[in-house]
């Protein structure tokens, strides 16, 4: 298993799994906003900066991250295929891609929010550390920091 750098050949499979998970994820509750979300990856495929892992000629995982913000802005994995260790894949990659001499962010869920529960343990287990609370499309988040 590994990951890869997804592009467009991949986009329908990739906005399949997005939209399996959207409940999930704040923002994304709308046709209109998961077509916002669809030209968003797009950009990020083309600069790189979107990685995927591939079973079965299906997009089982994303990650979608930033270079110049060095950060990690958006992570999913397909319920059929969690406890396998996609997330931990995804995130070894963009770790690699991304700046380890400066501050790594990621926003996340709030510790008392369920939805919080498997991404904040993932980020802990990279060594990510809590940081400010803040607010992503009208929800409680919270900054998780990877120091350098």
């Amino acid at each position: 298993m590994e990951a890869v750098f997804g592009d467009s050949s991949v986009i329908d499979s990739w906005m399949r799994l997005v939209r399996k998970v959207s409940w999930n994820f704040p923002g994304l509750e709308t046709e209109e906003s998961l077509d916002e979300h669809r030209q968003t990856v797009l950009k990020f495929m083309n600069k790189k900066q979107a990685l995927c892992v591939i079973i079965n000629e299906t997009v089982a995982g994303v990650l979608l991250f930033s270079r110049s913000r060095n950060m990690i802005c958006c992570l999913a994995v397909d319920p059929e295929h969690r406890k396998q260790g996609l997330a931990s894949v995804l995130m070894r990659k963009a770790l690699d891609e991304l700046d380890r001499n400066r501050e790594i962010t990621v926003s996340t869920f709030r510790e008392n929010d369920d939805k919080g529960t498997a991404p904040r343990a993932l980020y802990r287990k990279f060594g990510f550390k809590e940081g400010e609370m803040t607010e992503e499309f009208g929800y409680p988040t919270q900054i998780f920091v990877l120091y350098p």
